[in-house]
């Protein structure tokens, strides 16, 4: 006796977190699989199936049932599928092993009351407190989800309100993606928000690329662009400005297109002191004439108009 309690207690197998890890949910119960079953009491699983099979009349479905092929074919992906640490991990090398891949019969699974039976169909003493062992596991994970019912109910709500919301945000910009923009307008001094919100919606319609040509472009600038798509392409066109040596340099610095590009690639900044609008120019297909410089949206009446796209390629050959 005291030769296999001393087996049991260095056998980390037993251990209660350990035999929560192998009980899993099918059909709504919490059972353990026949492998892990016979894995724990130390006896190989088609003994432990056969005392099962010559007892059968003390195994009603409440205590132990077969897994069907679904069932099954679920259960194998779930596994393989598993991450690293998963509660499911300890099985990917059953199944990948023969002895575990050439089972065609789907498993055996044995729930709380199952396992109390299996100790006197086992006959032995090693059965009794391994049975002991797992019916406590059961025990404590059953208390868990008890105690933490709340909380668990909690997170499935904020789960379902996550998915609504995300559906929600989806929708609003499907439709700021469809909706047409106004070919001209005003914007009257004090409509800073308004003017920024339509800016940035022309930003934010471009698939491939951005081109702005704006004589004034500053960091203040980036922080609009930083609002366009994954992916797109921005050009800055600007005039240089002239440092106290008398050095023509743009107001954006090679740091900050360089810190622009770390986060929202792909920037690229010219200088060029043939323009005086400001013009931007989405996907090569749209041409815009904005009347102030991106950077003072809203702080002084300013006009906008949408162009024949046709002058686009005039424009850019002026670059």
């Amino acid at each position: 006796m005291e030769s296999q309690n001393k087996i049991n207690m260095e056998n980390k197998s037993l251990s209660s977190n350990c035999i929560q890890r192998r009980i899993i949910t099918i059909r709504g119960i919490q059972v353990m699989l026949d492998r892990d079953l016979a894995e724990l009491y130390g006896v190989p699983v088609k003994r432990l199936n056969q005392q099962v099979s010559r007892n059968l009349d003390r195994f009603p479905d409440r205590f132990m049932f077969q897994l069907d092929a679904k069932e099954f074919a679920d259960l194998k992906l779930q596994i393989a599928t598993s991450s690293i640490g998963n509660d499911l991990d300890h099985l990917k090398s059953q199944f990948a092993t023969s002895s575990w891949g050439g089972v065609r019969k789907p498993p055996r699974v044995f729930t709380e009351q199952g396992v109390a039976m299996l100790s006197s169909v086992l006959n032995s003493q090693t059965a009794v407190q391994v049975s002991i062992a797992i019916m406590d596991a059961f025990v404590k994970m059953r208390q868990f989800l008890m105690t933490n019912a709340e909380v668990i109910s909690r997170v499935n709500i904020l789960e379902k309100r996550q998915i609504t919301t995300d559906a929600k945000v989806d929708a609003i910009l499907e439709r700021l993606d469809t909706s047409e923009p106004p070919i001209q307008g005003i914007f009257y001094d004090g409509q800073l928000w308004d003017a920024y919100a339509f800016v940035e919606k022309l930003i934010y319609s471009a698939k491939k690329s951005i081109l702005l040509i704006d004589n004034w472009a500053t960091v203040e600038t980036l922080d609009m662009l930083a609002k366009k798509r994954k992916n797109v392409v921005v050009t800055i066109v600007t005039s240089g400005h002239r440092d106290k040596k008398g050095i023509a340099h743009p107001m954006i610095s090679t740091s900050d297109e360089a810190r622009f590009n770390s986060q929202y690639p792909t920037l690229a900044v010219k200088v060029s002191e043939k323009f005086h609008d400001r013009f931007l120019i989405l996907d090569d297909k749209e041409l815009y004439l904005i009347g102030a410089s991106l950077k003072d949206l809203g702080r002084k009446c300013f006009g906008f108009t949408k162009m024949d796209a046709n002058e686009i390629a005039n424009i850019k050959t002026r670059i």
